[in-house]
């Protein structure tokens, strides 16, 4: 077959349309979920075939016939992969498929093939297809590579591709993470890099406003006048105001948007103003911290359970929600978020419940960034701990036998 000429790329519409595999190989195995994806007829011809493909043929995503190619197998195909261990079998089905005017892609030998498979990569509704234009000399790892790129570059926000058709105003609650900019969702570093507005809270990832273009507008919701609760209907007033300007506003937090983050606060007002809203979660500091500074919130035979608790309020404090005196009797770990300068009370409601004052507690402070740090104490030092070692906000602190599953770092 000629191949002096690089090849055309299409894109196959497959849904209900015959496909046929040959060989239920390795090969079949990574390519079978993107055709079933594809919504296609799909048949399987091979004898065996791997684990992972004979599950798909026990839920009916596919039909194996369990015997060898036989001549006639493409005849009512549309597209076909050819993957057999057999050279043989390999050629007589690419003759059929050539006779049947088949779109067919080999395996063992391109040259042969009447269509190649590219290297591919789907971000927010995009497929990204990479094809070297030669067959022979081809280099599928280099095309994976490009592919790769594209596709990261796309997701996390590097390369932009700026949308011209109308976009329908609205705002996304983009959960943060706790600190390093490297653990934002993917999701959300896109959706950073398309945004018009920013609306920042003090604990998102702050370095990721720095790669934000000249043009988007970034506030600084920590600087938001009138106390805590006008400061939050003024932020729910900011993102209704430029939602409605018809620009793509990006509520960034820290953390997860829903753990302590007063994001149900914000999707009910935008949805009160009719505005759509769409949330990203992000990876909570009441884990990662903790993971980043060595401690497993669970452990098997230490702790089968762990609890999050907000210390924003004392436990003596008649706006607390919280039971500690059930907390004080769990045997698991207990994490708390925004509690350091309560921390001296909440370790003495704890051992007043019965909790042992030897249980170990740690303190992460500027969990996951270049200043993080941790400290150890019990509940018994915990509160003079703090003062002499300055800890300060934010800092996750862990209780519970897991903090003392690993040495602390040198300081």
């Amino acid at each position: 077959m000629a191949t002096a000429h690089p090849a055309y790329p299409v894109g196959l519409r497959l849904t209900g349309r015959r496909v046929v595999v040959l060989g239920g190989g390795q090969v079949a195995q990574r390519r079978l979920p993107a055709l079933i994806a594809a919504g296609a007829d799909l048949l399987l011809v091979s004898p065996e075939a791997t684990p992972s493909v004979e599950a798909m043929a026990d839920t009916g995503e596919i039909t194996w016939e369990r015997r060898a190619y036989a001549d006639g197998d493409l005849a009512d195909a549309w597209y076909a992969l050819i993957a057999t261990s057999d050279p043989t079998a390999n050629a007589a089905a690419s003759a059929e498929a050539e006779r049947h005017r088949v779109w067919c892609v080999r395996s063992d030998d391109a040259d042969a093939a009447t269509a190649w498979t590219p290297a591919t990569g789907h971000s927010e509704g995009v497929t990204v297809a990479v094809l070297t234009t030669e067959a022979k000399g081809r280099d599928p790892r280099h095309t994976a590579a490009i592919r790769d790129a594209v596709v990261e570059g796309l997701r996390d926000g590097t390369l932009v591709a700026p949308h011209h058709r109308t976009r329908t105003p609205g705002v996304a609650l983009v959960g943060g993470g706790p600190g390093d900019p490297d653990l934002i969702t993917v999701r959300g570093r896109r959706l950073l890099a398309e945004a018009d507005v920013v609306i920042a809270d003090r604990l998102g990832p702050r370095d990721l406003l720095d790669e934000l273009p000249p043009h988007v507008e970034v506030i600084d919701a920590a600087k938001i006048p009138y106390g805590r609760f006008m400061a939050q209907e003024a932020i729910n007033n900011a993102l209704i105001e430029h939602a409605r300007q018809g620009k793509a506003v990006v509520r960034l937090k820290g953390g997860d948007p829903f753990v302590f983050g007063r994001g149900m606060e914000e999707a009910h007002a935008l949805a009160e103003a009719g505005i759509p809203c769409t949330v990203v979660p992000g990876i909570s500091s009441s884990i990662s911290v903790p993971g980043a500074a060595g401690i497993p919130v669970t452990h098997r035979g230490v702790a089968h359970e762990f609890t999050v608790v907000s210390g924003h309020v004392a436990p003596d404090d008649e706006r607390s929600l919280v039971d500690w005196a059930a907390l004080a009797k769990l045997r698991g770990t207990l994490v708390i978020l925004m509690g350091v300068d309560k921390i001296g009370r909440i370790a003495e409601t704890l051992t007043a419940h019965g909790k042992p004052q030897d249980t170990p507690v740690a303190l992460i402070q500027e969990g996951t960034t270049a200043a993080q740090r941790r400290v150890d104490a019990t509940l018994a030092t915990v509160a003079d701990a703090v003062r002499t070692h300055e800890v300060r906000p934010p800092a996750v602190i862990v209780i519970g036998e897991v903090a003392a599953l690993t040495p602390a770092p040198p300081a």
